[in-house]
């Protein structure tokens, strides 16, 4: 018999391969011999021995005894092949679990008393019955923090499952917590499969095993749970849709919500994506009638919209500013919790030096190191270089070295000197990563009252709840803006109303106080003011005037070499291909925005080039970056990122 069989490589024909009659079958992953490596391979189709003019060498192994995709998996496959200018092999490697035996994962115990349910508010009976009555439809649940978002979903989930169909339940990884898998899988009866990064690839292989032989009802996990492979799926539920996080930062670089909207189309399963602060695709497609909003404007544990105080830093010599200070008092005297939130970590943002000017920059990446002072080491947060401080300038000796900007250590150390008697605890990407077990514990003792001031980045932000909050104080608003990037406003907006909405949850005297330089900035004062509606208005008419997303389509093709004269060369190469291809195809709707360095243009010894390209006519611009690159020769030492719809530009 033979085996046709995609390759996880960037090439994307199918490859030929000898096997017994009945070794293996469709959907099954196989161990092949490939030029002088071995590879994985998926099966994809089975067929009769034949005369071929060519060799044909034999599987190596079976890997799979039964199937680990289906047929509409490997559609989706096909379709993502297209949209995202990727191979069908690089697309199945990164669907399924590359796991190679099932092992047992113990994330859960066996209790199976259900969470209690709460009545629903008359808000939520009504979304919930929009949705039940209306299946196949997509809606947007676009409901204030605290309004009760997850009951419906989970409502929604209960009333398909009763249909004996499958649910996949997406959540950003920043806020997939322990608490929120553990009420899933109790009130699920434990019927739940996990599909995110926390599981090594064997225990997540066993959760896919169990969606694929029907002991799973519910798929919970983040960006790549969208993939998990049930057979009649019945519903798709996207939390805090906004989130950058749904959106893959590795080659083949799709968008989960995409992804989702395929599949529920193909299945006609029903949509549901929800959010404080849409993202401005989705705001538009509510706007058109695409999606059908569902509006919760009430918290369901009580609790007002904090009182929202912006401070100006211009006046300010310090990280904590008089207003914050004295906000901070007041709060800790009447025994309530404290977030500062500030989205940089480390302890300042670079270290230069006051004679020259000069700024120590990681030799891999041209960005500046970051001061970290518990380690006395200068980081690079792109490539993880390191280095010990130095004492003299690099460029001209001097030793007149500063630090500039500030960062969570540098904060967290301001305010023990101010709040010496204050219980206070840091979280951020260094905690984390060096520590798992120390975040959940700090949260714990945040929430009971143990420690009083927390301090972190965007990881106390979103998605955790505590009663005793009471203050949130935004140490520096203007770091999201400073990036050179056209989605600044929206995200910097996005964050702060999140983290607003930590602080008005529970309680009736909530306060959010914002620090910034830019005192002016309408995402700022859309944020003090409450005028959401108005700031999403505002920034899709700059963005209708420039014809940027969601009025247009944007593909991102970025060349990286270490050698800085070939990828420039390839670069331009590559932009005149472009341009003469438009010309040819008569395409006038696609355009190429520009070539130029990247933001970061040396990142990981690598030097960046881009070609930025725009349509309103995605087919178009699909079509033509497709064969454009089919007939570029790209040079073997250069290397072309594709990144449909991008996120980031830097």
């Amino acid at each position: 018999m033979l085996v046709e069989v995609y390759l996880p490589i960037p090439l994307k024909d199918s490859f030929t391969y000898r096997i017994k009659d009945g070794e293996t079958t469709f959907g099954c992953r196989v161990s092949v011999p490939f030029g002088g490596r071995k590879l994985v391979g998926y099966v994809v189709e089975v067929c009769e021995d034949k005369q071929l003019d060519y060799e044909v060498k034999s599987i190596l192994k079976v890997i799979d005894k039964t199937p680990v995709f289906t047929k509409e998996l490997l559609d989706t496959a096909m379709w993502m092949s297209k949209v995202y200018i990727s191979s069908p092999g690089q697309i199945l490697s990164m669907m399924i679990p590359s796991g190679k035996r099932e092992t047992e994962s113990a994330l859960f115990s066996e209790e199976t008393d259900f969470t209690p349910i709460k009545k629903l508010s008359q808000e939520q009976q009504d979304a919930l019955e929009e949705i039940v009555n209306n299946p196949g439809d997509t809606f947007y649940l676009y409901g204030v923090t605290g309004s009760g978002k997850s009951e419906v979903y989970l409502r929604a989930a209960e009333e398909v499952i009763k249909q004996k169909k499958g649910v996949i339940y997406l959540v950003p990884e920043i806020t997939l917590t322990h608490q929120l898998m553990a009420d899933i899988s109790k009130r699920f009866s434990n019927r739940v499969a996990l599909l995110h990064s926390a599981l090594t690839p064997s225990q997540r292989l066993k959760h896919w095993h169990r969606i694929i032989s029907g002991e799973a009802d519910i798929a919970i996990g983040a960006r790549s749970a969208v993939f998990a492979p049930f057979s009649n799926l019945g519903l798709i539920i996207i939390d805090e849709e906004h989130e950058n996080s749904y959106k893959s930062g590795q080659t083949p670089r799709f968008h989960a919500r995409q992804v989702a909207q395929k599949r529920a189309a193909d299945f006609n399963a029903t949509l549901i994506m929800g959010s404080a602060t849409p993202s401005l695709e989705a705001y538009l497609s509510m706007k058109k009638g695409l999606m059908k909003r569902l509006d919760l404007r009430n918290k369901v544990a009580g609790g007002k919209d904090p009182k929202v105080m912006v401070v100006n830093m211009l006046k300010e010599n310090r990280t904590i500013s008089r207003e914050l200070e004295e906000e901070i008092r007041s709060a800790l005297s009447d025994k309530a919790g404290v977030i500062l939130f500030l989205n940089r970590r480390g302890y300042t943002y670079y270290y230069h030096c006051n004679s020259c000017g000069h700024v120590i920059e990681c030799p891999n990446c041209s960005i500046a190191l970051t001061y970290h002072k518990n380690s006395e080491s200068m980081v690079c947060h792109y490539c993880g270089y390191s280095e010990h401080l130095v004492a003299t300038c690099p460029k001209c000796g001097s030793h007149d070295l500063a630090v500039k900007g500030f960062g969570t250590e540098r904060v967290e150390e301001e305010a023990k000197k101010l709040f010496p008697s204050a219980t206070i605890a840091r979280l951020d990407t260094d905690i984390a990563t060096a520590d798992k077990e120390k975040v959940k514990q700090t949260i714990d003792q945040f929430k009971k009252g143990e420690i009083d001031i927390l301090l972190g980045t965007q990881m106390v932000a979103k998605g955790l709840n505590f009663p005793r909050l009471r203050l949130v104080g935004v140490i520096l608003a203007d770091s999201t803006l400073s990036i050179p990037d056209f989605r600044a406003e929206e995200r910097t907006f996005s964050l702060l109303e999140q983290v607003k909405g930590r602080a008005g949850r529970y309680r009736d005297d909530g306060r959010v106080v914002i620090q910034t330089y830019r005192i002016d900035n309408s995402a700022i004062k859309a944020v003090r003011d409450n005028k959401v509606n108005e700031f999403y208005e505002e920034e899709l008419k700059v963005r209708k005037e420039l014809n940027f997303p969601p009025y247009s389509r944007l593909v991102s093709l970025t060349l990286r070499s270490r050698n800085e004269n070939s990828v420039k060369s390839a670069a331009d190469n590559l932009y005149m291909l472009l341009e003469k291809a438009i010309e040819k195809s008569k395409y006038d709707d696609v355009s190429v925005i520009g070539l130029n360095p990247c933001i970061i243009y040396k990142k990981a010894t690598n030097y960046r080039y881009q070609v930025l390209l725009s349509s309103a006519n995605f087919i178009h611009l699909n079509t033509l970056i497709t064969v454009t690159l089919e007939h570029y020769h790209t040079p073997s030492n250069v290397y072309i990122e594709i990144d449909v719809d991008p996120l980031s530009l830097l």
